[in-house]
């Protein structure tokens, strides 16, 4: 099912600026951080929230009947669907009655999405082609469900029965509800709550950029109007003036949602003081690229920004953007992989310098959608320019919030501003994988050291040697496989012999060890095409040998001296290429080996050419380096 209708006359003429607010709220000082019972308190006294133990307590009445409701829509400053008029966001506030009653002024907790109005039927680009070769999407391969494609889970706009949120906007009173999330958590802890519609999507204007500043910018003018800066109005073309709030905001996420919070961070917006980005893109480039390889986020192969928009893409209004998504189209490049100004701008750490907002990163470890070098390339960011920081690392897959009190504890501490030492506290949180959650002083454990593994090659396909001890060097000892794109990873790791894949393993551990960090490779190899995928699988093989594959990587070999360009291959000449894996944090158990694994192309991830391409590999002169904590004593030397 397609998403709901936007409907028409949101714009419509503002009557001259009133002095007062528009829904007449009463200003008065708030008494944010003192102790007091709202319950108490008569009904016209100031009130504020109550904390315990560095948390702020559900004191507020939890019934939605009690709570204000209110639809605006935000100007921003830009015009993204060149009507001449700037883009306005489609918003919703949901307030305590203390709010305007009592003179309660609260903080905010705010998701922005595209995904609220829920989703057309899109199709993906064929992966099934040469390399260096230019395909179109095909035509409705996906259905058009309701359900959100980061999450596979339905959008908080639809109804029980998969209906989305269309509805009119005559008269003063909101619509259903863009979303209810959020709000039973927070309210009754005195915090109101946004969500917000991004540009192009459900009942706002605009068009979708897919991580492009107008996009960016469109979420950020919310938090402006929340603090003053920004003029809204309401269904009648009345201006809204958000009274009510301290201006101090949170943003928070996941997927999609989560890459919002990382997107306006990294605008330097006065008022946004937390975000909490939950499986979140810091890097569009590193999401559907990596290293120079064209790559598909797990489960989504063939997707780009192109279809993404054409999917998110749910206004009412359907061929306004028409040129915008064929510019995305355009600029993306699927053809050399390359980086490009496009990919640059949809790059936030380039702009870390201008967060301030304190960050509580979340990201399964296993999460092969939003892949893990999005959550650590940014985290590693953050440090270094010393904004408050925090990662919490679980083992499950796409998604996965911190609990209640981790949340609370932020944003009582960055929100309400009481004083509750979460800065001091360990920076990491990881579930190890028993579950069980561990805190770490810091993100990669500060005691891993880099090992560098060297290879030794086996014999008729069958796996190598992967050692820390010492290989003899003179001259080359190489080793090919053949690229063969229709068999899975999984099967190759587990093939004790195959001439399209070579494998290297370390003796039985003596001890546990534990992964924490980047892996990083570097091999010296040549090419019989002038194009290939180069993928590298790290894998725990247990006593029978069945492999699990920890983490993975990918590179275009034209890229190996940048990613902004493509230098071509001469087939047999070798050459160096260094390239990472997605970060990961995993314990080897005793007795199990630490493989390696090289293949060209990945089913599930690249782009797929026809069999055939050979791949050659000096073992005398490729290392991989692996992030270690426990490895002097665990992982035993072996020679080749």
């Amino acid at each position: 099912m397609t998403g709901p209708v936007a409907p028409t006359g949101v714009r419509r003429p503002a009557p001259a600026r009133r002095g007062a607010a528009a829904l007449g709220l009463a200003v008065a000082t708030t008494l944010a951080g003192v102790v007091v019972d709202p319950a108490a308190a008569s009904p016209d006294a100031a009130v504020g929230p109550v904390f315990q133990d560095g948390l702020a307590q559900p004191v507020f009445s939890a019934d939605p009947d009690d709570w204000i409701r209110q639809e605006v829509w935000v100007e921003t400053t830009v015009d993204g669907d060149g009507d001449g008029r700037r883009d306005r966001v489609h918003a919703e506030v949901t307030r305590l009655r203390e709010t305007e009653t009592a003179g309660l002024r609260s903080p905010v907790v705010y998701e922005a999405s595209p995904y609220y109005a829920g989703g057309n039927p899109i199709g993906d680009h064929d992966v099934d082609h040469e390399l260096y070769e230019a395909r179109r999407p095909g035509q409705g391969d996906r259905d058009g469900q309701v359900l959100d494609p980061r999450t596979d889970e339905r959008p908080a706009a639809a109804d029980a029965d998969g209906a989305g949120n269309a509805g009119s906007i005559d008269g003063t009173g909101p619509g259903p509800a863009i979303s209810t999330s959020h709000e039973a958590n927070w309210l009754p802890r005195g915090f109101a709550v946004v969500h917000a519609e991004s540009l192009g999507s459900g009942r706002s204007d605009g068009c979708p950029t897919i991580g492009g500043r107008d996009e960016t910018m469109g979420a950020a003018s919310v938090v402006d109007w929340l603090n003053g800066r920004a003029k809204a109005y309401d269904a009648t073309g009345a201006q809204v003036r958000a009274t009510w709030t301290t201006g101090r905001v949170g943003m928070i996420g996941t997927s999609y949602n989560g890459t919002l919070p990382n997107a306006v961070a990294s605008t330097g917006v006065k008022g946004l003081e937390a975000i909490v980005p939950i499986s979140a893109i810091s890097s569009w480039y590193d999401y559907y690229r990596a290293n120079g390889a064209v790559v598909a986020p797990g489960g989504y192969q063939g997707e780009d920004t192109d279809v993404l928009a054409e999917y998110v893409y749910t206004r009412a209004d359907r061929a306004v953007c028409r040129s915008v998504i064929d510019g995305l189209a355009k600029a993306q490049d699927r053809v050399t992989g390359d980086y490009n100004r496009f990919w640059d701008e949809r790059d936030y750490v380039n702009d870390v310098r201008r967060v301030h907002a304190a960050v509580l990163v979340a990201h399964g470890l296993n999460d092969g959608n939003v892949r893990t070098k999005q959550a650590a390339r940014w985290y590693e960011a953050l440090k270094a320019r010393h904004v408050p920081h925090k990662i919490y690392l679980h083992q499950g897959g796409h998604g996965g919030s911190p609990g209640l009190d981790v949340l609370n504890r932020w944003f009582t501490r960055y929100l309400w501003d009481h004083r509750n030492g979460v800065e001091n506290d360990p920076r990491a949180l990881v579930q190890r994988e028993d579950r069980g959650l561990v805190r770490y002083a810091e993100w990669p454990d500060p005691a891993a050291a880099g090992v560098r593994l060297r290879l030794a090659p086996g014999i008729g396909g069958a796996a190598g040697v992967l050692t820390s001890g010492r290989t003899r060097h003179g001259a080359p000892v190489t080793e090919t496989f053949v690229d063969d794109a229709s068999q899975p990873a999984q099967a190759l790791a587990d093939a004790a012999a195959s001439a399209n894949r070579l494998a290297y393993r370390s003796g039985p551990l003596a001890g546990a060890v534990r992964l924490s960090g980047t892996p990083e490779l570097s091999l010296r190899m040549s090419f019989g095409r002038p194009a290939a995928n180069l993928t590298a699988l790290l894998a725990d093989h247990d006593p029978s040998g069945k492999a699990k594959i920890i983490t993975r990587g990918w590179a275009d070999p034209q890229n190996r001296r940048s990613l902004w360009r493509s230098d071509p291959v001469k087939p047999g000449t070798p050459y160096r290429l260094r390239f990472d894996m997605q970060p990961h944090d995993y314990v080897f158990p005793a007795g199990h080996r630490i493989g390696l694994v090289l293949l060209s192309s990945d089913h599930d991830h690249t782009i797929r050419p026809a069999p055939g391409a050979t791949l050659t590999l000096d073992t005398t002169r490729s290392t991989v380096t692996l992030p270690l904590v426990g490895a002097t004593n665990a992982l035993i030397p072996v020679t080749g």
